[in-house]
């Protein structure tokens, strides 16, 4: 199972949403189940620099299946993850990746998001995710 444009569209609806209540402006990356690109929104005035960072968050959450910021903990010195960020031709490993789940759990894509801290980032992030 695949996201669907409509429904990606609208996680970028509500991310930008949350991203306006908290006073900043996000690059929003949605992919697929296969880390495929499948809508990108980029709110007036958010850094450049955010916006690969958010399409590497969405793919990275998406190659493990879980939020960038626990491979970020698992990714620390001597971690088990210890220099994944590497691989895969650049990984994030900061919050921001979240994975989306269908109503069933199945992970089927998700969304990454950049342009403030990472605890608004995951914010934005979650919003987003549980959109649909």
């Amino acid at each position: 199972m695949n996201i669907t444009l409509a429904q990606a569209e609208k996680m970028i609806s509500v991310a930008k949403q949350k991203s306006t209540s908290l006073d900043t402006k996000m690059n929003i990356a949605i992919v697929d189940a296969g880390a495929n690109l499948v809508a990108f929104g980029r709110m007036d005035g958010a850094w450049l620099g955010s916006l690969d960072i958010s399409i590497k968050k969405a793919k990275t959450a998406r190659y493990f299946d879980m939020n960038t910021g626990i491979i970020g903990e698992l990714s620390q010195p001597a971690g088990p993850l210890y220099n994944i960020e590497h691989s895969n031709n650049g990984l994030i490993t900061f919050p921001g990746g979240v994975p989306i789940k269908n109503k069933d759990g199945e992970i089927i894509g998700a969304i990454g998001v950049s342009g403030s801290s990472v605890e608004n980032d995951h914010a934005v992030a979650e919003a987003g995710a549980t959109a649909i």
